[in-house]
């Protein structure tokens, strides 16, 4: 449905144009130049408050620097800002007349891998950065790998530090062919290479001049124009219970509720629904959102659905339509990202995070470990350790209606988290691990970047 109001100012004409949303994750290896790429991003498109940019200013100057060092404007911790390096993941939200921006600048060290899957958990884009005088190393191929994993729809390949070679472009056509094929035998679908200088401002928001030989988009152009959807209401409905609501006053005697966030798809009332692990079915009576009753609720809002029938549905159930219901199972397959330091392993009794379900559960195998370099899996490899990525088999003390990752990325991730003190040992992602490599894809001869 369309308004037929038009915007009355300039000012009402660039907000209503800045309706998108796109969230994208930075990564790449140690001294990539991610954070210099933030800051130039943030700095070249007027993001940046006076007040931030004197105190980058003055900091800069106190260490002896001519120019502001650009990389602090994402560098918070104190132990970054010493070292020059990101630590944790920031967060850092901005806007264009085309689009807003949610930013994670991930850390680049091999420890802090685990920040990554923080950050990239909910992308819909990631930018994985390369030095060009080193070209693809392990942590970029590390990188590229949980891009991979957590399904991250679009990855643009940054060759950083041009300045450095001199702008050659078969230093930047050798990096992107390379990392092109790599990330086509992970099942990404999509990867645009973007050779730049971070420090120096090439390609990062205004074009190069010195590299005319490149015709490509900037890197800002890109993260405008790149197609993100945030419609969840094609994929089945799920809706994990959060809080039951039963007023039991004199104005509601009856009234129960479950209240939670529509997770994916949508609800309709009079639609036949199961709730999960039960089985049980009934038929949606009612649903308010925000104090006002409504005929249909979609992902992602917050609503209190109304059942016609009174069944036993508590925190941690699922609703779903009873003709597009999720397995229901308590052997879950899975690949996971081994974030603590502790190791994982066979036998391991963990507690599994679902939705908002939490039950018992113990690893009963670890089929293998990946590795990063041929992505090979080594077999059996009886532990995961920090910053590991494998397969494990989980058995869980109760069923767990669990979609496949491929299908849905927020019914198909879970935590397994230790029940000693609560630490969140893995982030799982069940099914298989990697998206079948696409038909067409690139020869390679036609592998490289996109123009």
């Amino acid at each position: 449905m369309t308004s037929s109001t038009a915007p009355a100012s300039a000012a009402e004409a660039l907000d209503a144009s800045a309706t998108t949303l796109l969230r994208f994750a930075t990564a790449g290896s140690v001294d990539d130049g991610k954070s210099t790429l933030v800051g130039r991003l943030l700095h070249d498109s007027k993001s940046v408050l006076t007040d931030q940019l004197e105190a980058v200013e003055r900091v800069s100057l106190g260490r002896g620097q001519s120019t502001p060092d650009l990389a602090l404007l994402t560098d918070g911790l104190r132990a970054e800002r010493e070292q020059g390096i990101t630590i944790d993941v920031a967060y850092r939200y901005f806007a264009t007349p085309r689009r807003r921006f949610i930013l994670a600048d991930t850390p680049g060290h091999v420890q802090y891998t685990r920040n990554m899957v923080t950050g990239a958990s909910t992308a819909e884009l990631a930018v994985v950065l390369v030095d060009a005088r080193n070209g693809v190393v392990e942590q970029t191929r590390r990188h590229a790998a949980v891009a991979a994993l957590l399904r991250v729809p679009h990855v643009v390949l940054a060759v950083n530090k041009m300045d450095l070679v001199d702008y050659a472009e078969p230093v930047f056509a050798a990096i992107a062919e390379e990392f092109t094929a790599y990330a086509k035998r992970l099942g990404v679908p999509e990867v645009t290479a973007i050779p730049i200088s971070a420090l120096a401002g090439d390609n990062v928001v205004e074009p190069s001049a010195r590299m005319d030989w490149y015709g490509g988009p900037t890197v800002l152009e890109h993260l405008e124009t790149v197609p993100v959807s945030h419609d969840l209401t094609g994929c089945p409905g799920r809706f994990p219970v959060q809080y039951v609501i039963r007023p039991q006053t004199a104005e509601h005697p009856d009234y129960r509720g479950y209240a939670g966030q529509v997770a994916s798809g949508a609800l309709r009332v009079g639609q036949r629904v199961t709730v999960l692990p039960s089985g049980r079915t009934s038929t949606i009576s009612g649903i308010d959102a925000l104090g006002h009753v409504v005929d249909i609720a979609w992902a992602p809002q917050s609503v209190t659905v109304r059942l016609a029938d009174d069944l036993d549905v508590s925190r941690g159930d699922l609703i779903a339509p009873a003709k597009d219901a999720p397995p229901v199972t308590q052997d879950v397959t899975a690949t996971v990202c081994h974030v603590a330091d502790r190791p994982l392993t066979v036998g391991h009794r963990v507690l599994l995070k679902h939705t908002t379900r939490t039950v018992k559960a113990i690893v009963k195998e670890i089929p293998s470990r990946l590795t990063l370099d041929d992505l090979s899996q080594h077999p059996s490899p009886g532990r995961l350790t920090a910053n590991d990525i494998g397969r494990v088999v989980v058995r869980t003390a109760e069923p767990l209606a669990l979609d496949a990752y491929a299908d849905s990325r927020r019914t198909g991730s879970f935590l397994l988290i230790d029940p000693a003190d609560g630490t969140t040992l893995a982030a799982g992602m069940a099914g298989e691990s990697f998206a079948e490599p696409t038909a067409e894809a690139a020869t390679p001869e036609d592998e490289g970047w996109d123009f």
